[in-house]
């Protein structure tokens, strides 16, 4: 990395960029929030900015190495004085799995914090501007949230952290050691920060957990209460249009939580429940805790409350020991549900896991071979979705413009983008025929 240049004593404008889920961009809303609160200045480019934050994900394979390449590029990209380099601090999971090496090896970086311990940032940034570095990693999440500032503005559709961490340890997965145990915020302060998101702009609201399913806590009332009564005390709030919620877990869909797919008008019609495999040896040797068997059923019933539903999963193929039979009954589950959309991955090894320890692991030419076949039936099933879905009149919730003059882009109730042209703003939820179809977006009418 070469010798590390001064960095701006007192950094003034800041750049974060975030990397991989949503909890990772709402993490990301939060650090520049607290920046801003200490009389910084957000820019959009990370060669202008005194600080830039990288919220690194840890999820995928070579996450580390594209963290220094990012490094790397930052300081190549700096336009500030000669002789002088951006502060770089590094926040996420990479941060809070490989923290010490990255101070190690990168002398460049003056701040590393892991993603329990961000409300810090602030104390942490004053630390390196007067000559020293910081790192934290430990992880008080409700301590974090507590000290947060008060949101003040939202964009129309915006993200809501309601659970934290992971208690399901399946044996690829390396969000219990980066993120901790699970963790649910309070009812009160959830719906306390939901009210000002609201009055700050958002009309759409999406719960985030790595598990958000598991949320449980008690009630004004002091009753024990999960999920469905979060979203059934949001839905009382005139201004909020839309509610959803990702990452869900099979065995934490509740009858009640089910049941709210049927009863709440405002919770959208749409479902991303991760399945990963469709071979019941597979799942049990990532510790899913489910069956093939036992996640359709529950699907089964999410569609007999509301048959519109989309629904959306995660897989991964190649996972150490699958045979071409395991993955064929892979195949054979996502012909029986129909998938909306998915996301799909090659299995890679992530140290610390017990999967990285197992034998017989799958040939990546193998893996190529089945993620093309898994994601041509998902591409299949997706396009089929969508074309079942013209001539619908649905809401869409304008979030952006198009490329094109006039041309807005937004949201369906089923996640769908969609674009059309009008006269129209940010933030406007209107009316629209569904006129046209393809693989990954729709255009619509207004209405």
């Amino acid at each position: 990395m070469g010798p590390a240049m001064s960095a701006p004593t007192s950094p003034k404008t800041f750049h974060v960029k975030s990397f991989g889920c949503q909890m990772n961009v709402y993490d990301g809303e939060r650090m520049a929030e607290l920046l801003a609160a200490q009389g910084m200045t957000a820019v959009d480019s990370n060669g202008s900015a005194d600080l830039v934050v990288l919220n690194t994900c840890h999820i995928r394979e070579r996450a580390t190495e594209k963290v220094y390449s990012d490094i790397g590029r930052i300081a190549k990209n700096w336009d500030g004085p000669v002789g002088t380099a951006p502060m770089i601090a590094v926040a996420g999971c990479v941060a809070q799995a490989e923290g010490d090496e990255i101070m190690a090896r990168a002398p460049s970086v003056q701040v590393v914090v892991g993603p329990q311990s961000y409300h810090h940032l602030p104390e942490m940034v004053a630390r390196a501007a007067a000559g020293g570095r910081a790192t934290e990693t430990d992880m008080p999440a409700e301590a974090k949230f507590a000290a947060l500032p008060k949101r003040r503005k939202s964009a129309p559709s915006a993200f809501l952290t309601v659970q934290e961490g992971c208690d399901k340890f399946c044996t690829y997965c390396v969000v219990p050691y980066t993120r901790g145990a699970e963790i649910s915020r309070p009812f009160s302060d959830l719906v306390e920060e939901a009210k000002l998101l609201v009055a700050g702009g958002a009309r759409e609201i999406t719960l985030l957990g790595q598990n958000v399913n598991a949320w449980a806590s008690q009630d004004d009332k002091g009753r024990e209460i999960g999920l469905e009564a979060l979203i059934r005390a949001l839905a009382a709030e005139p201004d909020l249009q839309r509610i959803r919620y990702t990452t869900s877990h099979p065995n934490d869909m509740t009858e009640g939580l089910i049941e709210a797919h049927g009863e709440i008008d405002k919770l959208m019609p749409f479902l991303h429940l991760p399945v990963q495999a469709g071979s019941d040896r597979v799942l049990k040797a990532m510790n899913r805790s489910h069956s093939a068997e036992s996640y359709l059923r529950v699907l089964e019933r999410v569609r007999a409350v509301r048959p519109d539903i989309a629904l959306s999963g995660d897989f991964i193929v190649g996972f150490p020991g699958e045979t071409d039979a395991e993955f064929e009954e892979t195949l054979q589950l996502v012909d029986a549900v129909g998938y909306a959309q998915a996301f799909s991955f090659k299995y890679s090894a992530r140290p610390g896991t017990p999967a990285a320890t197992m034998d017989d692991h799958v040939a990546p030419e193998i893996m190529d071979q089945r993620l093309q076949r898994l994601q041509a039936a998902l591409q299949r099933d997706s396009l089929a979705f969508n074309l079942a879905s013209v001539g619908k009149r649905c809401s869409v919730l304008v979030e952006r413009k198009g490329k094109l003059p006039g041309q807005w882009l937004g949201k369906s109730p089923w996640l769908q983008s969609v674009h059309f042209t009008a006269d129209l703003a940010i933030g406007d939820l209107v009316d629209v025929e569904l006129i046209e179809a393809g693989p990954n977006s729709l255009s619509g009418h207004l209405l």
